[in-house]
């Protein structure tokens, strides 16, 4: 996905092994991404992420079972795709987010121009 619409400029994430990681770092430096880390112990710091986290353990991994590490793949990346262009975000109008992509594949327009939508 991020070959086809460019790497974000900045990851909110918190201080879990997972993204403290010396090869995160890597990626992140050799893509141009700051890791910005919350408080420790602030999980409000990033209410966005703990709302998707929610959202993606109800909707994918709670209603699957995985059987293979591809299996597993599959699954998720079919559930990444309906989440970006199919299900429907409340707080861009009731529209996918792949709906405000531009033409030219540009990032999405502010959220405010999303919810003129």
């Amino acid at each position: 996905m991020c070959g086809e619409i460019g790497y974000p400029q900045t990851i909110r994430v918190d201080l879990g092994s997972e993204f403290i990681s010396r090869d995160l770092d890597l990626w992140a430096y050799a893509h141009g991404v700051t890791l910005d880390f919350s408080r420790p112990g602030k999980p409000t710091d990033n209410a966005f992420i703990e709302a998707f986290n929610g959202r993606f353990r109800a909707e994918c991994l709670n209603a699957h079972w995985f059987m293979t590490l591809a299996d597993a793949r599959e699954k998720m990346e079919t559930w990444r795709r309906y989440y970006n262009e199919d299900r429907p975000h409340g707080a861009i109008g009731n529209v996918p987010p792949a709906a405000l992509l531009k033409a030219n594949g540009a990032t999405s327009p502010s959220l405010a121009e999303g919810r003129k939508l």
